[in-house]
């Protein structure tokens, strides 16, 4: 059984490990890009919801396989999975400074 605190230190390491998997088609990664909008971890089960650029982007199964490997990473992740959600719609406010600059969007 792990504390809060556990939990919220292995949450923050499963978001940076996140920061390595790189959209293919943008090549920056989807924590950057605003692709994550949840984590949960329960005793080694890891839950993601994410969403994509567009509907039907042919990369879903890249990225996700990307993250089932990156989590490798973090040794408390037992289980991992990925959830594609459509709400709320991603848009480019959800990406960060970094990634607005990098792709020369203001």
């Amino acid at each position: 059984m792990y504390t809060e605190e556990q939990v919220n230190d292995i949450k923050e390491r499963i978001f940076v490990a996140l920061e390595e998997v790189i959209d293919p088609e943008l090549g920056i990664d989807i924590i950057n890009l605003g692709l994550i909008y949840e984590i949960r971890f329960d005793e080694g089960k890891t839950e993601i919801d994410m969403t994509l650029t567009t509907m039907g982007c042919p990369l879903a199964d890249l990225i996700t396989d990307q993250i089932h490997d990156v989590l490798q990473s973090v040794p408390e992740v037992k289980e991992v999975d990925v959830r594609l959600v459509w709400s709320p719609a991603w848009t480019v406010n959800k990406m960060s400074r970094y990634a607005r600059i990098a792709l020369g969007i203001r």
